[in-house]
């Protein structure tokens, strides 16, 4: 059973910052965006109806009242102290998910003051009388649906988590972004990718095997997929932290600038980290102290769900720093500067569940010595030994990867931004071989299969016969669609007197088609299982442009 935990959480926290900051009317429509999409909007703006992940051009003309913010974690993270520091007079022990959102055990506050639902009410009005927020409390067994329950401040009763949690849209697995500290990205693509294969609510997902959806989708999903289940964020694999792995630096002078105590914290995060290595541990609740000359302790506990790296770790200290030592109405603000900081993992996991990645992750030393080894390589094979590929736009799935020498630039050859009809949609296919293997599809009579005029089949595709003489029987089939690109290169090559467009921006006339292949016959030399192509007729003639496995 996972532990009951009661969790607040204050709703619209990055605009109800923006909105203090600037001393603005507390019900101002107003949004808070980041990469020119909206991550936060007031309830005003909402009633306008400004969303989250809109642009802000579509924001600002549904809402032209709307006043725009930009993203500044460092400051959520600076007023939520005040929040933090109200709970903490009534129950010890919180730990900060994120600014706007803290976590506690429910037992204590529970039998303190009577219940969980006396608890919340209790801390509601704390909240609300010395920090002047509002919040919203839930109660649940484990973390991810405590979140759900307060963003719907509902008491769970103990066991019910599963039956709570069933009935809720599959978009609910974006809310992991706060647990992961991570950009909802890859839960969002989760998410698109389940309600295309028809799972709407989290029950249905909850359903599915566990060994199934790790294969298919991989571990972020099998997060999402544990959680659906009412069960905890990750299995239960901690252990407590040896001594050791305690790390401090004494300031000498003291430190009262957020920027001079980040950069102490940053080497700090190196140090730890360092040894967490060393013993084949990660971290995934930070314990962050502090010592003031006038011998003040500040503490604070940091929780994430996902072990954290060398560069979360550097953020969530800066921004600990910038509550304690900015923080406007901040009754734990220091009388005196720093004189010591300490970091310490207060909860620990094996390093198995933490896997950086090798180009875009690794920090400090171990980035110098990839980046030594690739430039190594490339001086004895050459720039193009060692390349990066690059995600960009295009209809064609060769069209969409450019591989970019290591060091280069790395600029898509395509823009992702425009819409691209006719782009095969997610999941793409495994493999896609440099050049289109030919294929022939053959109806039930063993007639081949061509395409009409009018991008219609002559027959039901019954057998492929890819290079090799290799065929399968078609177990299922989707398509055709076809494909028109540059049609209007014709028009003008007619228009100016030429007698052949360049070939560059030649037309192209083609349509796809996904088949699904029997598996193969026991002693077959073939791949096992079933295997989906895509394929593409073009130039009279099928070719296999890609393998789903």
């Amino acid at each position: 059973m996972p532990a009951r935990r009661l969790v607040l959480w204050c709703p619209d926290w990055p605009v109800v910052t923006a909105v203090r900051v600037a001393e603005l009317e507390p019900l101002s429509p107003a949004a808070v965006f980041l990469a020119n999409r909206v991550v936060a909007c007031s309830a005003t703006a909402r009633e306008s109806g400004v969303r989250r992940g809109m642009r802000r051009r579509e924001a600002q003309g549904r809402c032209p009242e709307l006043v725009v913010f930009d993203h500044d974690p460092a400051r959520d993270a600076r007023l939520f102290e005040s929040v933090v520091v109200a709970v903490e007079d009534l129950v010890p022990g919180v730990e900060v998910v994120r600014p706007g959102l803290l976590a506690m055990p429910a037992r204590g506050p529970a039998r303190y003051f009577g219940g969980e639902e006396v608890a919340a009410e209790r801390l509601v009005d704390q909240v609300d009388a010395q920090a002047g927020a509002e919040c919203r409390i839930g109660a649940a067994d484990g973390l991810f649906a405590s979140i759900l329950a307060a963003r719907r401040a509902r008491h769970v009763p103990p066991g019910t988590s599963a039956d709570f949690l069933s009935p809720l849209p599959i978009e609910e697995v974006e809310q992991l972004g706060d647990l992961l500290g991570s950009k909802r990205s890859a839960q969002a693509e989760l998410v698109d990718l389940l309600r295309r294969l028809g799972i709407r609510t989290l029950g249905e997902f909850a359903a599915l095997g566990s060994s199934e959806v790790t294969t298919r989708f991989g571990n972020t999903a099998l997060l999402a997929h544990r959680a659906a289940r009412g069960l905890e964020e990750r299995p239960v694999e901690r252990r407590q932290p040896p001594p050791e792995l305690e790390v401090a630096e004494k300031l000498d002078p003291p430190v009262d600038r957020v920027d001079r105590a980040a950069f102490v914290a940053k080497a700090l995060a190196d140090e730890l980290h360092a040894k967490l290595d060393g013993l084949g541990l990660a971290c995934t609740r930070l314990g962050i102290s502090a010592r003031t000359e006038n011998g003040e302790e500040l503490h604070r506990v940091w929780r994430c769900a996902e072990p954290l790296t060398p560069a979360a770790t550097a953020d969530r200290v800066r921004w600990q720093l910038d509550g304690w030592l900015s923080g406007k109405g901040n009754r734990e603000r220091p009388t005196a500067g720093l004189g010591e900081l300490n970091l310490r993992p207060a909860e620990v996991v094996g390093s198995g569940g933490l896997q950086l990645d090798l180009l875009n992750a690794a920090t400090g030393e171990a980035a110098a010595r990839a980046a030594r080894a690739f430039a190594r390589v490339q001086g004895m094979l050459g720039p193009e030994a060692v390349v990066t590929g690059v995600l960009g736009g295009g209809r064609d799935l060769r069209d969409r990867v450019r591989f970019v020498p290591w060091g280069d630039e790395r600029a898509p050859a395509l823009a992702a931004e425009p819409p691209w009809p006719g782009r095969i949609p997610p999941p793409s296919p495994t493999v896609v071989p440099d050049e289109s293997w030919q294929a022939r599809v053959l109806d039930e009579a063993g007639d081949p299969v061509r395409l009409t005029d009018r991008k219609l089949l002559t027959g039901a595709p019954s057998r492929v016969e890819v290079s090799g003489g290799r065929s399968r029987a078609v177990v299922g089939w989707a398509g055709p669609w076809p494909i028109a690109e540059r049609w209007w290169v014709d028009l003008l090559a007619c228009g100016s007197g030429r007698t052949a467009p360049d070939s560059q921006v030649s037309p192209r006339a083609a349509a796809r088609m996904q088949v699904v292949l029997e598996a193969a016959a026991e002693g077959e030399e073939s791949e096992a299982g079933e295997v989906a192509l895509l394929l593409v007729h073009e130039r009279g003639d099928w070719w296999v442009q890609g393998v789903y496995r």
